[in-house]
Order: C-alpha cells, then sequence, then structure tokens
C-alpha cells in the first residue's frame, strides 16, 4: 500500500468493486482483474478475509502453490512416517 502511487491504488479500488471481476456466490466468489495490481485482495464480504487476484501471474502461482504444494506435503509427511516405522 504504502510503495504504490495514488493513482493505482484508486485503479485497484475501482477494480474491486466492479461486479464483473467477481464471480459465484459472495461467500465463496473468484476475483479476476488484470488491472487491479494487487495479488491477495479483500473478498467481496470484506470480513470474510482474502482471496487472490486469478489476473495476476502471482495470483496464479499462489493458487498452484496451495493445490498442488498441500498434498505434496501430506504425501511426503505419511512417506516420512511410514519410512520411520
Amino acid at each position: 500500500m504504502f510503495g504504490r502511487n495514488l493513482e493505482q491504488q484508486e485503479i485497484d479500488q475501482a477494480e474491486w468493486e466492479i461486479p464483473g471481476n467477481w464471480t459465484g456466490w459472495k461467500w465463496c466468489s473468484i476475483y479476476f482483474s488484470k488491472r487491479d495490481s494487487r495479488v491477495w485482495v479483500p473478498k467481496e464480504i470484506r470480513w470474510l478475509g482474502w482471496t487472490l487476484n486469478l489476473g495476476r501471474p502471482g495470483g496464479v502461482a499462489w493458487l498452484l502453490a496451495i493445490v498442488v504444494g498441500a498434498p505434496l506435503i501430506m504425501i511426503l509427511g505419511v512417506v516420512l512416517a511410514l519410512s520411520l516405522m
């Protein structure tokens, strides 16, 4: 927030407010905006937390890391546990 200029912050906020950038239910929605510079954005209902901006390469990278990384860590944990038996 502090390193970005005011104009980009205004663009980010304007993009966040466009209903067409949100897909799905309000409590479980997907955000996609190439003009919004943020990778993590507040959810449509802000008190529900944050979501990824899949219009940014960093957002897609985070999604892949979560989807691939979590199961990989679980599999490695099981393999390690079985090897110690």
